[in-house]
């Protein structure tokens, strides 16, 4: 799986995990040098807390474009380490 925004492959991995519909990358298939911080979170109510990771590509920002559950509920811990997409980040 390949997660490309801006015409840049962000992330890669043959190693992800599904979660209602979202491909969750593990942190060690993310390109560092595109991901910026954010200090944006949500709640889950069955995952936890979300925390989120912006994109900068070719001088573009995608605020929020990534998120993450570094403490997730039990019931989630199958997605701990890892990142999932949105915000027009094709993942296939």
């Amino acid at each position: 799986m390949k997660a490309i925004w801006n015409g840049v492959v962000v992330a890669e991995s043959d190693d992800t995990i599904l979660v209602e519909g979202n491909h969750y990358f593990p942190e060690s298939a993310l390109h560092r040098e595109y991901f910026t911080f954010s200090n944006h979170k949500t709640t889950c109510p069955w995952k936890g807390q979300a925390t989120y990771l912006s994109l900068l590509v070719n001088g573009e920002l995608n605020p929020e474009a990534a998120w993450t559950y570094a403490d997730p509920r039990p019931e989630a811990e199958h997605v701990r380490g890892h990142v999932a997409f949105w915000k027009g980040v094709s993942v296939a």
